[in-house]
């Protein structure tokens, strides 16, 4: 983490325990293909080179595990959970505003929010997490009290994660007065992605928060990543807008929308004409498998092109009680509400956690390649696809050569 901008950076070396060279042997890759390596000073060398280690190095044996790239969280909210405070009872409401007031006064009774932040990098690093796109609440009232209190938790987590801010504005952006100031604010301070949320159903001014939205990534460079809880057809259509202000500005691979319940909503073939729209414009999809919403279809939207990418979004807070931040649960779930039995169709779940929300966020160096960082996790199953569908306990996390 660059303490100065925030912005995301390669994970500080490690100096107390980083062995110099070993040889990490018997496992298989995703595929099931045997795969053995060299770690040398924290980076992946001679990968399925010859099989005799090399003189001097110490031996690793990962007989019975899969090696995966490390998991990448492409949706979490560090700054709601609850995750190291005490249970925090869910409690019904009305509307989106009524959630937003009971969330307010739960966070302001709750633990300091980077000990929160702290412990949920904690326990989503232990399950193989090493990497997330973040969304923080900001808006005029809060200004950017939530961003600087989890930068400190990031802070103190920056040896085992790697962390994306997105400037999210949860109470509106057009609606909510002086949200657009900090905005900039937020770009100013290294945020490198801005948020928005249901320009119509909540902000009630479509074209205002995407004009703005659209304009700010014009001007200054930044990702954008849209929650869209908006149903059917008035979904459909922030879509298609989105789509064509991304192609216009020259920001395709930029821009993701979160969500898009709509795409789940309506029939298949309705669903396929927008997403041509959304392959075109290269804006991608994530989902968390929501567990009393409708969900785009995965499979068919990855198939037409769309980048379909994953994360946690909310871990026990305000919103639900449920999660733990593993995401390769994440991606069973994920599997098992769409229907996933065959082991493409887990591959792309595992995908989804791992290599697509990696490419969605811009992870530099990402991936087991000869001379990349050795950051990775291996899970005690015969291939990817098994590892998704049974989400085994055993694992070996792995971050720049150093064993978690």
């Amino acid at each position: 983490m660059d303490a100065a901008a925030g912005r995301m950076a390669p994970v500080l070396a490690f100096r107390d325990n980083l062995m110099t060279l070993q040889f990490v042997h018997g496992g298989v890759d995703r595929d099931g293909a045997p795969l053995h390596f060299h770690i040398r000073d924290g980076r992946f060398v001679g990968i399925n080179g010859d099989d005799a280690a090399v003189q001097g190095a110490e031996g690793v044996d990962l007989t019975g595990f899969t090696v995966l790239p490390g998991l990448v969280d492409g949706h979490i909210h560090l700054d709601k959970s609850f995750v190291g405070d005490r249970w925090h009872p869910h409690q019904p409401v009305n509307s989106l505003r009524e959630r937003l007031a009971v969330e307010k006064a739960a966070i302001a009774t709750a633990a300091p929010m980077a000990d929160r932040a702290e412990a949920l990098i904690r326990q989503c690093s232990g399950f193989g997490t090493v990497a997330m796109r973040c969304h923080v609440d900001i808006d005029g009232s809060t200004g950017l009290r939530h961003l600087e209190a989890v930068r400190e938790a990031a802070l103190r987590c920056a040896d085992i994660m790697r962390i994306q801010w997105v400037a999210f504005p949860q109470a509106g952006v057009m609606s909510c007065p002086g949200t657009a100031a900090i905005l900039e604010q937020a770009i100013a301070a290294g945020v490198e992605v801005l948020g928005g949320i249901d320009p119509s159903t909540l902000d009630g001014d479509a074209e205002g928060q995407l004009a703005l939205l659209f304009g700010l990534a014009e001007r200054y460079g930044v990702r954008l990543d849209i929650h869209l809880h908006e149903p059917g057809e008035t979904g459909l259509a922030q879509l298609l807008r989105i789509a064509a202000r991304t192609r216009a500005a020259g920001l395709q691979g930029r821009v993701a929308v979160s969500h898009a319940y709509a795409l789940g909503e309506v029939p298949l073939a309705r669903t396929l004409q927008v997403g041509e729209a959304l392959a075109a414009a290269g804006v991608a999809i994530m989902s968390n498998a929501p567990g009393d919403h409708p969900f785009p279809p995965l499979r068919a939207l990855h198939d037409a092109g769309v980048r379909v990418f994953a994360g946690n979004d909310n871990i026990r807070d305000c919103w639900w009680p449920y999660g733990n931040g593993d995401l390769l649960q994440r991606a069973m779930l994920l599997g098992y509400r769409s229907g996933f039995y065959t082991d493409a169709d887990l591959m792309l779940a595992l995908d989804m956690v791992t290599t697509h929300a990696a490419e969605v966020i811009g992870l530099p160096q990402y991936g087991i390649a000869e001379g990349r960082p050795a950051t990775f996790v291996a899970v005690r199953a015969d291939h990817g696809p098994a590892a998704v569908a049974a989400v085994p306990a055993e694992r070996r996390v792995v971050v720049d050569g150093r064993w978690l």
